[in-house]
């Protein structure tokens, strides 16, 4: 794991500073404002610094196979299965567990000095790596022992991950991570920053809505019906049109549901942008040549059932009608309460129809969000926004990796 700071006059460029040393793969880990040092330091505008992180080859996960279990006596061996080890474990931590999640949330609100201070002392422990002898007769190797502190860590992250509806499989990933990097004597922060850094590079870095190269961009909100697609339309549009000063056109090819039209209208109306109802694909052709002055046209879509084929087949005929003609984006939009399995199910389904980028709903109406991180795992597909309310445009933002993984590791919601 390399972690590196850089400076700039604005988060962009200091963010473009660390990708020309470090790659695109850089994931942003801390952005605050910084002073500049020197007398005239105070005639000057505040500095940026980004703080970010790159995952190095050699620590990404690869599955092994493992061997049949043997227990050591009173804990684990490193062969032990990692699912119904931890389980098990998990289940014993009782009355204490409350408390003790609170100290790591408490620790969590600080996290930012302890991965500074955890990155000098990673630094420090490189340079004084020792290299191994080979003996000349096969010794056999005695395993160190976890630290106390290590597993009661480990117990208490299984939990937490587990009441935030993470799925077992990637919880178990993780802790096998932890195992792999695992150190005699390794401290809690260590390990508790270790996790915080992986989890935060499992998400990937968020994206975001940008403009086309050249013409107007297509972006097309798809999902099943009731996860508020037509208000997360309705918050991009104000943010764009009103914050951004770009041209929006707004589009609507659900002609099921005449509240979900009249709704979009309506914003339209407040936005003061152009709004049309589509009925055929011609439609949208032709709606793309009227407003190929505009930076962005948002069409909202029919919901339909994941398990209905003619309407998967139609969906995806008008999602890819305009390919070669205009560059478009598909976003799929999703409700953070909706039950696992079924998000797997829709997840595959839309698969079929386009390649898509993650947006989640409705945030305020559960505590738990793994399933965040399992969908983002699943699908292999990036988030890009959250909302959590129906205030438009205030109750969304952009997907923040830091402080989504912060709440699953038990941070306090904000």
């Amino acid at each position: 794991m390399i972690i590196k700071k850089y400076q700039g006059k604005t988060e962009e460029e200091a963010t473009e500073l660390a990708r020309k040393e470090l790659g695109d793969g850089i994931i942003v880990m801390n952005v605050k404002n910084v002073k500049k040092k020197g007398f005239f330091a105070f005639f000057s505008r505040p500095l940026v610094e980004v703080t970010v992180a790159l995952e190095e080859e050699t620590e990404r996960f690869v599955p092994v196979k493992r061997e049949a279990p043997i227990p050591a006596q009173g804990g684990f061996t490193k062969n032990t299965p990692i699912t119904n080890a931890w389980r098990k474990q998990a289940e014993e931590a009782s009355d204490k567990s409350s408390t003790e999640m609170n100290v790591i949330g408490e620790k969590l609100d600080s996290l930012q000095s302890l991965l500074e201070q955890q990155f000098q002392k990673s630094q420090n422990q490189e340079s004084e790596k020792e290299e191994e002898s080979v003996p000349e007769k096969p010794v056999k190797q005695i395993e160190e022992p976890k630290s106390e502190e290590l597993v009661k860590f480990m117990k208490l992250m299984y939990n937490m991950m587990l009441e935030n509806e993470v799925d077992e499989k990637y919880i178990n990933q993780i802790m096998d991570e932890i195992e792999k990097v695992h150190k005699p004597n390794m401290p809690f922060d260590y390990a508790l920053a270790n996790t915080y850094q992986k989890m935060i590079l499992k998400f990937g870095p968020g994206t975001e809505i940008m403009p086309a190269g050249k013409g107007p961009k297509v972006i097309y909100f798809v999902g099943p019906t009731g996860v508020g697609k037509t208000t997360t339309i309705a918050k991009l549009a104000s943010r764009f049109s009103v914050d951004e000063k770009k041209k929006v056109a707004l589009l609507t090819a659900d002609t099921y549901r005449i509240a979900a039209a009249e709704q979009l209208k309506t914003y339209a109306g407040i936005l003061d942008a152009p709004f049309r109802v589509i009925y055929t694909i011609e439609e949208l052709e032709n709606a793309l040549v009227e407003f190929k002055e505009f930076d962005y046209l948002f069409v909202d879509t029919a919901g339909h059932s994941h398990q209905n084929q003619a309407q998967k087949e139609a969906m995806s005929a008008f999602v890819r009608c305009l390919d070669g003609q205009v560059e478009k984006e598909v976003y799929l939009v999703l409700s953070a309460t909706t039950k696992y399995r079924d998000l797997l199910s829709i997840a595959d389904s839309y698969r079929e129809i386009a390649d898509y980028k993650l947006i989640f709903t409705k945030l305020d109406e559960t505590s738990a969000y793994g399933n965040l991180l399992n969908l983002a795992l699943y699908t292999g597909a990036s988030l890009a926004y959250v909302t959590f309310g129906q205030n438009v445009p205030e109750d969304m933002e952009k997907f923040n990796p830091q402080k989504t993984v912060k709440q699953l590791l038990g941070g306090k919601k904000q």
